[in-house]
């Protein structure tokens, strides 16, 4: 009897594991995270990627899940934002009492409101034609922002105070790490509820839509109709982002609903990988880490961020997480061992390379941006005069020579991944 029982505990306990064990383990990260990174900075960078991570998956639902590349969806994630301060100032004027957790939801009715607008147009057609409708809504809604003062606040935006709020448990979310729990609760929320959606059956259309439109035609769904929906469902995502985005900053402006904004969840997306539904949380979080990090030790940032969406978009298009995919097959036939080696004699001369590179634009950058006089900088706590030959030469040839030895292992690595993947034989599956 005791051995019945205990296999019927292994069956419940292994899909039990399976299925929530994710869940439980981002729950638990979520709550001691602020724990582990306890300073102001490391809050303020867990709060914004909590955001872009919304803001990104809601992205993806459209272009990784339903092949709709958009270059506006920051408008509905601006008018969430827009929406949701007000509330807040309607909160502080007394007009309506609402705890500050729920605001987010407003952003996303209206988000989802003017997707179901737009998307009753624009999600007729599909590819470079969608691209285009949205760049063009994006772009109006922007220069509306401007015209519209009374709701957009015009150049300044609008501004809110999110500690006016009844309290709940003692809570004003006048501290940032009040803040961060409210965002991370919704956080959780919104990346389980839009997992869910990629599950159900309009999710698996949408799937089918993205990649053969008439076949789902034929089998009796309508194409518009299911990209329609995906596109609502991702407005309002993005609105409640944007309705985080308005607590934490207390202030919304033409910024945040532009197309640098629309930019700027599209490259998220892509480098983290459109392919696979943790690729968008792996890029918001690799960005946010390069805008707030990085950004402290160099003014050419942005630079680096978009060499590394090029080279992403050239070299690996299934972004960081389908690079990290492609070592599944080797990990499961337990041959990754075989691959290190090779890593490591082309990942020496690669960073090599990278490094040389990377001091090469940084002085060039400040022999441009200097001001008149100013010859020595410091790089990673190396100071040297940028007006004498030695610094030049030394970049130089830490990326040439580096460039040259990472090629020349090129073939060898090529060679080392063949036979990390080639099929598994027959002896080699009775041993493991």
């Amino acid at each position: 009897m005791s051995e019945i029982t205990n296999t019927q505990t292994d069956e419940i306990s292994v899909p039990f594991v399976k299925r929530f064990g994710p869940w439980i383990f981002l729950a638990i990260g979520l709550i001691v995270l602020p724990y582990i990174f306890s300073s102001n900075i490391a809050v303020y960078t867990m709060n914004l990627m909590g955001i872009f991570i919304i803001f990104a998956l809601a992205y993806n639902m459209l272009l990784g899940q339903g092949g709709m590349l958009s270059f506006g969806h920051a408008v509905y994630f601006g008018l969430g934002g827009f929406m949701s301060v007000h509330f807040m100032n309607y909160v502080e004027a007394e007009v309506v009492v609402l705890p500050m957790f729920i605001l987010p939801i407003f952003g996303g009715i209206i988000g989802l409101i003017f997707a179901f607008i737009i998307g009753s147009f624009s999600t007729r057609r599909a590819g470079t034609v969608f691209a285009m409708i949205s760049l063009g809504v994006g772009e109006l809604i922007a220069a509306c922002s401007l015209i519209f003062v009374a709701f957009f606040g015009g150049e300044e935006g609008v501004t809110g105070d999110r500690t006016m709020g009844p309290e709940i448990l003692g809570i004003d979310f006048a501290q940032d790490i009040e803040v961060y729990y409210l965002i991370a609760g919704w956080a959780f929320i919104t990346i389980g509820l839009m997992y869910l959606f990629s599950r159900t059956p309009m999710g698996r259309m949408a799937n089918a839509v993205r990649d053969n439109d008439e076949r789902a035609e034929f089998i009796g769904y309508s194409q518009v109709r299911v990209r329609l929906v995906s596109f609502c469902a991702s407005g309002f995502f993005a609105g409640i982002a944007g309705g985080l985005f308005a607590i934490n900053f207390e202030i919304v402006t033409e910024e945040n609903l532009n197309a640098l904004t629309s930019g700027v969840v599209l490259l998220m997306t892509y480098i983290g990988g459109v392919g696979f539904f943790v690729g968008p949380i792996v890029g918001a979080v690799i960005f946010t880490l390069l805008q707030t990090l990085l950004s402290n030790y160099t003014e050419i940032w942005q630079l680096y961020v978009g060499l590394l969406f090029v080279l992403t978009v050239m070299y690996v298009p299934q972004g960081l997480t389908g690079l990290i995919a492609m070592h599944i097959p080797a990990y499961k036939m337990k041959r990754m061992s075989g691959l290190f080696v090779p890593y490591l004699r082309i990942g020496v001369p690669s960073a090599i390379m990278v490094a040389g590179m990377a001091g090469f634009l940084e002085t060039v950058h400040h022999v441009r941006s200097a001001a008149v006089g100013e010859t020595m900088m410091s790089l990673i706590g190396i100071e040297f005069d940028t007006h004498t030959v030695v610094p030049w030469i030394i970049v130089c040839g830490m990326s040439i020579s580096g460039g040259f030895f990472a090629k020349s292992q090129v073939s060898q690595l090529r060679e080392a991944w063949d036979t990390a993947n080639a099929p598994q034989t027959s002896n080699e599956g009775a041993s493991s």
